[in-house]
């Protein structure tokens, strides 16, 4: 329910006209590793195409990678499923997100909020443990080392897609597991056709719009080291696109807050009412706080857009 209009006070940030320059137009030096920036010790051999890493926004320039984001004309501001549901309390977000269930992530949707949240580029692994050997020895010999463990914990966030379907929930009768088991098989089928997954194992990397970094498809035993390189090259190039997207919406009024513990989350401030602040995420969530909640930095910032405007 919205607060009376005569309480509420409604920051808005306007948009510089002076803006951000943008690389578009600018003439750039061929790169010394040929239209894929690949070395070429880290390219596919002639019998094994391996994967194509492409410039920052996939196949579209970065500008038009950023306008992928979501509308806010487009962002639903309710739960679907439950329209009256109050708006999730920040602190409570925020410890939800810190906690793992595990190096891979099963959901794509928690797997996208993190990856937003923590200023990583998504790397999605479509699998078949069940029927691929090729899946089960790129687990063994890259995704499932110690090395790759503590790089990939530190640069990543991981998104594990499984065809082979398993529903171990023993609270469930078997009509109900059976019902489960073919809603998550379609699922699965449908995030294949969404990322144009044709075979397993496929790896992708998404940049922080949601574009196609990197796409690599098949593995072959002993290749480890080579597809690693790969990944690393496509984390470095959405690393570079991040700074761009980020700059972005900085300039719409985006920004990072953070609670007393410490914990951030990079939103725009949407409201303001009486010590109550409402923030929305670039993927259009949500969330509540109370000035007193947030970092000593967040309240002199507020203090000083307090005062600008005479309040």
């Amino acid at each position: 329910m919205r607060a009376p209009r005569s309480v509420v006070v409604v920051f808005i940030f306007a948009l510089c006209s002076c803006g951000l320059k943008t690389k578009d137009g600018r003439k750039s030096e061929p790169s010394p590793f040929g239209p894929t920036g690949i070395p070429p010790e880290l390219r596919a051999k002639k019998d094994n195409p391996g994967g194509t890493a492409v410039a920052p926004g996939g196949n579209m320039g970065p500008a038009a990678a950023i306008s992928k984001l979501t509308p806010e004309s487009e962002i639903v501001f309710t739960n679907p499923d439950d329209p009256d549901a109050e708006i999730p309390e920040l602190s409570k977000l925020l410890a939800e997100a810190q906690s793992r269930r595990g190096p891979w992530e099963t959901s794509e949707s928690i797997a996208k909020r993190r990856a937003l949240r923590e200023g990583k580029p998504l790397l999605i692994w479509f699998t078949d443990t069940a029927q691929s050997p090729m899946c089960r020895a790129l687990s063994q010999e890259l995704f499932s080392t110690p090395d790759f463990e503590k790089w990939a914990g530190e640069k990543l966030v991981r998104l594990r897609i499984d065809a082979n379907v398993k529903i171990d929930d023993e609270s469930l009768g078997l009509d109900e597991k059976e019902s489960l088991r073919i809603r998550m098989q379609n699922h699965v089928a449908n995030l294949k056709k969404q990322y144009r997954v044709l075979g397993h194992p496929s790896v992708l990397m998404l940049g922080p719009g949601g574009e196609t970094i990197g796409r690599y498809r098949g593995y072959k035993s002993g290749e480890a080291d080579y597809l690693w390189g790969q990944i690393k090259h496509a984390e470095a190039v959405a690393a570079d696109t991040r700074g761009q997207w980020r700059a972005d919406l900085e300039a719409k009024g985006y920004r990072e807050w953070k609670d007393r513990s410490g914990r951030g989350v990079f939103a725009k401030l949407t409201g303001y009412a009486n010590g109550s602040l409402t923030l929305i995420e670039p993927d259009g969530t949500r969330s509540r706080t109370r000035e007193d909640r947030l970092s000593d930095g967040d309240r002199t910032w507020i203090a000083e857009q307090k005062k600008l405007r005479g309040m």
